[in-house]
């Protein structure tokens, strides 16, 4: 379980290479720990990778290696504790200001409940409350089933990248089903900026405009072909779509997740959420 957290992380603060005010993000979907999956393979790639988060603005950052699928075996729970546990002292020695938490990006398979209940695969923030859900790109799988019985433990799913899962557009029913059962959908910050193509884009756009996507994270794995970009998206979300949503999908939403909160309906004014 995670422990408390500074409350302050939700106020604006002095970005150290401009001058200016900005806020200070939350992110749920991040691959920093070193040789879990495909990541960094090293610590001293990890660190590289926080600085660039923090650099982001990203005060909280859950670590979510791969688990299940063609890490099945691999990544159990105890283990990502202890790493995080190790990078978290890395990064108190290295003045990074950022704060990671256990979790892990979930392959759909219909013995994750039981998983959960033997500690073999983890939640985000290790409370018990949200898990990072990921499915196949091409293939449609309804996982409603399986939804069902992640709510009658009182886990709710968060489906990662959702708009790198082509199937879900031609399955909006479904969709609304999969909502019953306190479902949300995460984003990737730079699919809203075109890395990962125009069909990506386009729908990660339609996601969030039509109030489906709850969450904007990086799923970052390096400084390279997978970097952070959490500033610009807010930025471009606060333009295109206003600064309450940009808020709600990468501030306050993330934080409630971690804080293992319910999540907010809709946008919101600042002022509302400032006694969190």
């Amino acid at each position: 379980m995670i422990g408390t957290f500074d409350d302050n992380i939700m106020n604006t603060d002095k970005d150290h290479h401009k001058g200016q005010r900005c806020e200070k993000f939350v992110d749920i979907h991040c691959h920093c720990l070193a040789g879990f999956d495909d990541g960094p393979t090293t610590i001293s790639e990890s660190l590289v990778l926080c600085k660039a988060l923090a650099d982001e603005n990203i005060s909280i950052v859950a670590a979510t290696p791969h688990q299940l699928g063609r890490f099945e075996g691999l990544n159990e729970a105890q283990n990502v504790r202890d790493a995080v546990i190790e990078l978290n002292q890395i990064l108190k020695n290295q003045s990074v200001p950022i704060k990671v938490v256990p979790g892990g990006e979930v392959r759909v398979d219909e013995r994750i409940c039981r998983l959960l209940e033997a500690d073999k695969i983890l939640t985000l923030a290790d409370s018990g409350r949200y898990i990072l859900l990921e499915l196949p790109h091409q293939i449609f799988i309804d996982i409603e089933p399986m939804l069902k019985e992640l709510a009658s433990m009182g886990v709710r799913p968060i489906i990662s990248h959702a708009e790198r899962i082509t199937a879900l557009a031609k399955e909006p029913s479904i969709l609304s089903r999969w909502f019953e059962h306190s479902t949300s959908l995460q984003i990737t910050a730079s699919s809203l900026l075109g890395g990962f193509g125009v069909e990506a884009e386009r729908a990660a756009w339609n996601l969030l405009s039509s109030g489906l996507a709850k969450f904007v994270a990086t799923d970052s794995h390096n400084v390279n072909s997978r970097r952070p970009e959490m500033r610009v998206a807010y930025e471009l979300i606060t333009t295109k779509l206003g600064k309450d949503l940009a808020n709600q999908v990468c501030i306050y939403n993330p934080l409630r997740v971690i804080k293992a909160m319910d999540i907010l309906p809709g946008p919101i004014f600042e002022k509302q959420e400032a006694s969190l």
